[in-house]
């Protein structure tokens, strides 16, 4: 028996175009785990630091060359006149809103922070606000319009 026979061979092929919406999804579920990851290490008194490469112009001999330089992660999160912790969701600078007229979630502590970020972010995952990610994204496409 060959190696091959053992593996369950299939015709599918890697789609080559991602639906919009997909897409969007994606995109902010990756933000929704940066703000866990933030608030993990708010937590634990740990920094988290995401990389990102720049492009850069050498002065001397005018190529340019990659750079590896830390991303600027702003959180979500601020305290209210209470004192209770809101957390907005955020596609791009626009604000999406979770249900009618609420546009943040209010939690109790740091820990609850965290549980509340893991629930959005299942909720983006199962499709639950893809009205709102699809206004929020064509308010940013209008910024873009001269």
């Amino acid at each position: 028996m060959s190696a091959l026979e053992s593996l369950k061979l299939t015709t599918a092929k890697k789609p080559t175009h991602i639906p919009a919406i997909v897409f969007r999804r994606n995109k902010l579920s990756s933000k929704l785990w940066e703000q866990i990851q933030l608030a993990k290490s708010h937590i634990d008194g740990t920094p988290f630091v995401v990389t990102k490469f720049k492009s850069v112009k050498d002065k001397e001999t005018g190529l340019r060359r990659q750079v590896e330089i830390p991303k600027r992660i702003r959180e979500w999160w601020f305290k209210n006149e209470a004192g209770k912790v809101c957390v907005s969701v955020k596609y791009g600078t626009k604000v999406i809103e979770l249900a009618k007229g609420k546009h943040s979630v209010e939690v109790d502590s740091a820990q609850n922070l965290v549980k509340a970020l893991e629930l959005v972010k299942q909720a983006v995952e199962a499709g639950e606000l893809d009205t709102q990610i699809e206004s929020a994204s064509g308010a940013l496409k209008l910024g873009f319009k001269k």
